[in-house]
């Protein structure tokens, strides 16, 4: 992998090889593409769910108004999906992306939208104004019912910022948290005070702001036999790869790494402690404090596969009680996505084994393991409309249009639901209230994965290795033939297959030659966040 100490000429040669890897697979994509729109009437029936929920007044049930949803962060796949799914729901989208560079993103070219609009970024000169008053922009022209938010990593407590001003001064209903509540998730220090303060177990976490208070928590390593990893509290792309264990083998190691680090009360760091144990991620619509879709995943420091953990799995249950229980003490009315990244601490004694649930980061923003719900968009759809139900001391209102669109016949004695009393069960956790339903959960999730990223990892770089290992590259052109006949590509589908042509063959190598020309380096990249990680 390259650095920021690699020479530029190799930087230069991973820009032009990927353009022209790109360049060698247009025919056979273009060709594929084409025959998507050959396939699509007579293998895809995506308008199916539509047409099945325009139900003629003279039927006894429910009539769909479609809603108009906007959903920001189209380029990348989690919005994508996102978007896709309201639109085979039976619903309006419109979406909304930055487009880096010019270059516009995937998304923009989806059959799902009904409209795309391309937002200005914030930046420190101007700030959030533009950004925000684009939004309010495209909420009153569209008559937009519910945003939807898809923030990346750099734009979280932008979008924070913009909810508190399109709800004050529209009608529309945001998924997504207020700014103080995105704050205090989106940072690792405030995330682990707040999962202390609400009693909820974390692993041992110091607050650094120079390389004495660093060498100050490591001194004691040796006698509480603990090691640590250091983070950075805000996005730094340049150490997020870095998980040095701390202390090194010897002392001068140590020393010579934290001196590398830049460490101050203006960038401050975390020390955690270091687990050795297995890595997971969540995806969870939080609406009024209840959880409405779960989802939970094995991960890793740049997740690139997914496979859903069974819903009935103790794992999933576990976190799915812990994401439960940290939006119910939270308090306040919390309306958002909610992602949490997990390390399993497993500990062995003459009783047995006995893993412990440690949190270590939270992502206020939709995580791309919302992916997995592939097949239950009207499902999902109904999740997130409930965040247009009427509130009455937290609970929805009977009587009238509910959020979902359909109109219900109650008596007119009709009373609000008053919500149950919480009851605590056997291990301190609150259990859901008899009136909760249960969220949703993936049912016969895909396994999904990207074509380009594996081409690139399986195939392509092994060969670039001094020492290739035979055996390990047969194995990896195994897996990479075992995902293209078996899982499921995250950005590509038969009746909307233009977005996937575009991803490879316009966005990136537009921004490996827009790399090229501001003579920018980068580390690696993730596909389907489009994120380009700087060095």
């Amino acid at each position: 992998m390259l650095n920021a100490r690699s020479p530029y000429r190799l930087h230069f040669a991973q820009n032009a090889s990927l353009i022209t890897l790109s360049l060698l697979f247009l025919p056979v994509s273009t060709f594929l593409l084409f025959a998507s729109y050959v396939a699509r009437p007579f293998l895809s029936n995506e308008d199916a769910p539509r047409k099945r929920i325009e139900h003629s007044a003279d039927d006894r049930k429910p009539i769909l108004r479609p809603k108009t949803i906007l959903v920001t962060g189209v380029g990348m796949t989690k919005g994508l999906f996102l978007a896709r799914a309201f639109y085979k729901a039976g619903h309006n989208v419109i979406g909304a992306d930055f487009e880096p560079n010019g270059i516009p993103v995937c998304g923009r070219f989806s059959k799902a939208l009904r409209r795309f609009y391309s937002l200005p970024k914030p930046n420190k000169t101007a700030g959030t104004a533009y950004y925000i008053d684009a939004l309010l922009h495209i909420v009153r022209k569209e008559e937009v019912d519910l945003w939807v938010s898809c923030s990346g990593v750099a734009s979280a407590v932008e979008d924070g910022q913009a909810k508190e001003v399109l709800e004050r001064r529209s009608d529309v209903r945001c998924v997504q948290f207020d700014v103080l509540t995105t704050q205090m998730l989106h940072e690792k220090d405030t995330f682990i005070a707040q999962t202390q303060r609400l009693g909820l177990p974390t692993p041992e976490t110091h607050n650094v702001t120079s390389r004495a208070a660093v060498h100050k928590v490591l001194h004691e390593s040796p006698r509480t036999k603990k090691q640590y990893i250091m983070k950075s509290v805000g996005v730094d792309d340049s150490s997020r790869g870095d998980m040095t264990v701390l202390p090194k083998r010897t002392v001068s190691e140590t020393y010579n790494h934290v001196s590398a680090i830049p460490i101050s009360g203006e960038k401050p760091w975390v020390l955690q402690q270091f687990i050795k144990g297995r890595e997971y991620c969540t995806h969870a619509l939080i609406v009024n404090k209840e959880v409405k879709a779960f989802v939970a995943c094995p991960s890793s420091e740049l997740l690139m596969h997914y496979e859903a953990l069974p819903s009935d799995s103790a794992l999933s249950r576990a976190m799915l009680r812990f994401t439960e229980e940290f939006a119910r003490r939270s308090g306040g009315n919390m309306t958002g996505h909610l992602s949490f990244d997990f390390l399993i601490e497993e500990a062995v004694s003459e009783k047995g084994a006995h893993m412990t649930l440690l949190p270590i980061e939270c992502n206020p923003r939709a995580h791309t393991a919302v992916v997995l719900f592939q097949g239950q968009e009207k499902a999902m759809s109904e999740a997130y409309l409930s965040a247009l139900d009427p509130v009455v001391n937290g609970a929805g209102v009977v009587g009238g249009p509910n959020g979902n669109g359909y109109t219900e016949e109650h008596s007119e004695h009709s009373s609000p639901i008053i919500p149950a009393k919480t009851r605590l069960n056997i291990n301190g956790y609150a259990a859901l209230p008899p009136e909760s339903s249960a969220p949703v959960t993936p049912a016969n999730p895909p396994r999904c994965y990207w074509l380009g990223h594996d081409i690139v990892t399986f195939l392509l770089l092994p060969l670039l290795y001094n020492n290739i290992n035979v055996s390990a590259y047969l194995q990896g052109c195994s897996t990479f033939l075992e995902h293209v006949l078996w899982w499921s590509d995250g950005t590509f589908v038969l009746w909307d297959p233009l977005p996937a042509w575009w991803l490879y063959h316009v966005y990136w190598p537009g921004q490996f030659a827009a790399a090229l020309v501001g003579r920018r380096k980068w580390t690696r990249v993730n596909v389907s966040t489009c994120k380009v990680f700087g060095c």
